[in-house]
């Protein structure tokens, strides 16, 4: 394409103008937000990125919980990258990337989302630099986004930051901003073997009894109005799931009675990030450290040594910064 040339050579002129971006973890569904809900909290994944000058890509360093990443074209980061130039219409030069994350694989906070959601902001950034083209804005990062990881909870809630309620349609992608109330704490739990997000969708039922579908949307409707005023029975009531909580925390050993100490430990809500393993709790700021800590209780040795965080929400989107 014409643009190809010009705009390959106006980043390769750049190599020692590197761009960053801390992108954060992020919780999905909280009981009943199946596919809908995702709240981003604050374990983060940071990637830098600069044109390299040579003719591959390179990774400088993998850090922290991404060490083990795939270093080729597999890789999420450089995935959402080299979508966002196809939808540009550009080539890209070869990149010097580094990356340290806090957020671990395989547990259901959005370590993926976070990749998917850093690469797409970088190569965004990466297209403005040397372009005066209109930007795409973050509901068009968003919609790419959804396309790349298949859900839309995980990857909206790292890029708007906040509880999303995402719902992708005919027309594009809607995004919805869930008010959290202060007075609410985050705890997280997870044991030392990850989950597949591919095996939690398998184990997922073909169908549900309409009772089941029924309740879901009640339960929603209670969760949100907890999550917005802070409500301990509200967000107890909204917490329950009908359609996957209990057959992924089946997957989880120890995850039941973890959950179970969570609550005795002050928990209004309890329950599975995600597709798991991890565990998310809510309750009040000042009882988050031992609800963390009665989960990892009840997950550490089963399978090798829990971790467990109080984390917050992390409420302002990323921004990608220069060096």
């Amino acid at each position: 394409m014409p643009a190809a040339a010009p705009m390959t050579a106006a980043l390769a002129r750049r190599p020692e103008d590197p761009i960053t971006v801390r992108v954060p973890a992020s919780t999905s569904n909280l009981g009943p937000g199946f596919d809908l809900l995702g709240l981003a909290l604050s374990l983060t994944l940071e990637v830098e990125v600069a044109a390299s000058g040579s003719e591959t890509d390179e990774w400088a360093a993998l850090e922290g919980e991404c060490a083990a990443w795939p270093r080729g074209a597999e890789n999420l980061v450089l995935r959402a990258i080299d979508a966002v130039f196809a939808r540009r219409g550009c080539a890209r030069p070869a990149l010097s990337c580094s990356a340290r994350s806090e957020i671990p694989v395989g547990r259901g906070l959005g370590s993926s989302g976070a990749a998917i959601a850093a690469g797409l902001l970088l190569a965004e950034a990466l297209v403005r630099r040397a372009r005066l083209d209109a930007p795409l804005d973050r509901n068009a990062l968003a919609r790419m986004g959804c396309e790349l990881e298949g859900h839309p909870d995980n990857v909206t809630a790292a890029l708007y930051g906040g509880c999303t309620l995402a719902l992708p349609h005919a027309g594009g992608l809607t995004v919805v901003r869930q008010e959290l109330h202060p007075s609410i704490g985050y705890a997280v739990a997870w044991p030392a073997t990850p989950a597949s997000t591919e095996a939690g969708r398998r184990a997922l039922p073909a169908s549900v009894t309409f009772a089941d579908a029924v309740e879901n949307p009640r339960r929603l409707a209670m969760l949100l109005e907890g999550l917005r005023t802070g409500d301990p029975e509200l967000l107890a009531l909204g917490g329950e799931d009908r359609l996957h909580a209990r057959v992924r925390l089946a997957l989880v050993r120890g995850g039941e009675a973890a959950l179970g100490a969570a609550r005795e430990a002050g928990a209004w809500l309890a329950t599975v990030s995600g597709s798991g393993s991890a565990l998310i709790a809510l309750g009040a700021h000042e009882r988050a450290a031992g609800i963390a800590a009665a989960m990892r209780a009840e997950l550490d040795g089963t399978d090798g040594p829990a971790t467990a965080r109080v984390v917050e929400p992390v409420l302002e989107p990323p921004a990608v910064r220069a060096r």
